[in-house]
């Protein structure tokens, strides 16, 4: 068996994946369509849910239909961005970081993937700080160990560890943890439902006046962010996929197993608000379930959780890996994941330690999450849109060439069509802001006001992308000549 096969034959057949940014061969791709929905439903699997959806009662002031409608509003619009795109993962073969080459090329490539690498960085602090806070209740309510720094240092750290450890052995390891965990997380979840049925005071949930409409909108954008940062990653969970497989089908598996989970997770987060009215003020997202929940429920439930939470955590930085390698860090992509685990212990130590309020500035992350994504999603989608038409969709020897011979170089490595609707629509993005410590300029608008930057940010981008003239590649021929050109430049000036 020469070299070239017995690499074909680990990366089909061995438990832990090797194979890095490098685009998937036809001989490879034994995925199937079914596979996305545990993987979407475990990326969802996560107390931090309960917590947006308390926030919708808690900041938003919304009553128990509006969390509703909000809750499959946001699923849908999301999620169905996330499914939408990851039909370029199956064309192409390929994660969302290196198929972005072909969109804004060579090197402009670097500056969108910086920003979604560094906005990837605070999702996997949020999660991995999330999935300590529950191991930390699970230990004060089952033995009676209370929080103090040097537990909470022990904890996150083997968090972050054992994510760190699921996530670089690879897609085939995520997908059967992603099935069991389903299965647990899902009988657990119908118990809990059961129990608030049975006992929370539904007459004060009802009761509940209604928010305003401006309130509900921005409450989509807040619960929308979560599945707005999975948008670009979509692609790396559809790559081992035939040619052939069904694009509706890849958009149903995913819409139907993110949204399966988050719309009665939110509700139910609403519900538990009523009667946790001092939620806002928490000094952390996990410990109220104890105060809600019998100690035989929460406990379970909680450690379920936590290994959801640790999926979650696995799936992001498993497409980091792949980020990180595209953005050119020299590593193989099981060690890319090391820099993300690294930068997640430091900043979770500090939201843990320093933070006074985790839910104020969790809301002003994802805030500020949405803007940072919503500039990748409009461009990539319209570039998407154009390729559908395309006999080769997307050229897999071009997409690893990061030389002047590349299909996608375009000027200087530069896509100027997508690197300018990315970045005035990111600027206005940021000018529709408002945080806890941030007000932009336009946040005042009826844009800003409503939450919908995210929105016009995505509208900006394609907007601008699609009456831009079409961006031209290069061909073979004249990358060709372009790189013998340079080398002829080269023997005279020496």
């Amino acid at each position: 068996m020469d070299n070239a096969s017995k690499l074909s034959a680990a990366e089909s057949g061995g438990a832990i994946e090797t194979r890095g940014i490098e685009p998937v061969p036809d001989h490879e791709r034994h995925g199937r369509v079914r596979e996305l929905f545990p993987t979407w439903v475990a990326a969802n699997i996560s107390v931090l849910l309960l917590t947006m959806g308390a926030a919708l009662v808690v900041f938003n002031k919304l009553n128990f239909w509006q969390v509703l409608i909000v809750a499959a509003c946001a699923a849908l619009a999301s999620f169905g961005m996330v499914g939408v795109l990851s039909v370029s993962g199956k064309w192409g073969g390929a994660p969302g970081a290196m198929l972005s080459r072909a969109t804004f090329g060579v090197r402009g490539n670097l500056f969108p993937g910086a920003i979604l690498w560094v906005a990837r960085f605070g999702w996997e602090t949020i999660n991995a700080v999330t999935g300590a806070y529950a191991v930390l209740t699970v230990l004060d309510l089952v033995f009676g160990i209370k929080s103090n720094t040097p537990l909470i240092v022990v904890t996150l750290f083997a968090f972050v560890a054992c994510t760190f450890l699921v996530s670089g052995m690879g897609r085939k390891a995520l997908n059967v943890c992603n099935k069991w965990s389903t299965y647990l997380f899902g009988i657990f979840s119908v118990l809990v439902l059961v129990y608030l049925i049975a006992n929370i005071k539904w007459d004060d949930v009802f009761s509940k006046p209604a928010g305003t409409t401006a309130m509900m909108i921005a409450g989509i954008g807040t619960i929308a962010a979560g599945g707005i940062s999975w948008v670009p990653t979509g692609p790396d969970f559809a790559r081992y996929l035939p040619h052939a497989a069904s694009g509706k089908k890849i958009v149903g598996a995913t819409l139907s197993g993110a949204g399966i989970v988050m719309v009665p997770m939110v509700l139910m987060g609403g519900v538990m608000a009523v009667a946790t009215p001092d939620l806002a003020e928490a000094p952390d997202p996990v410990s109220f379930l104890g105060d809600i929940l019998p100690t035989w429920l929460a406990v379970p439930y909680l450690i379920t959780a936590i290994v959801g939470m640790l999926l979650i955590n696995s799936l992001s930085m498993y497409s980091a890996g792949f980020t990180a390698q595209t953005m050119g860090v020299k590593l193989p992509r099981a060690m890319a994941v090391s820099i993300n685990a690294i930068i997640s212990l430091v900043g979770g130590l500090l939201l843990m330690l320093v933070a006074k309020s985790f839910l104020s500035s969790f809301i002003t992350f994802l805030i500020l999450l949405a803007v940072s994504f919503s500039a990748w999603i409009g461009v990539y989608a319209v570039d998407m849109a154009r390729r559908k038409s395309r006999a080769v969709r997307y050229d897999a020897e071009a997409l690893m060439d990061t030389g002047r011979t590349s299909r996608y170089w375009y000027v200087g490595g530069f896509c100027w069509q997508a690197m300018t609707a990315w970045a005035v629509a990111l600027a206005a993005g940021i000018c529709f802001t408002q945080c806890d410590w941030f007000t932009g300029p336009l946040a005042s608008t009826f844009v800003g006001k409503y939450g919908l930057g995210w929105a016009a940010t995505i509208a900006i981008s394609a907007l601008i992308m699609a009456v831009l003239p079409a961006p031209r590649e290069v061909s073979a021929v004249e990358a060709t000549d372009a790189a013998a050109d340079d080398s002829e430049r080269v023997k005279v000036g020496a």
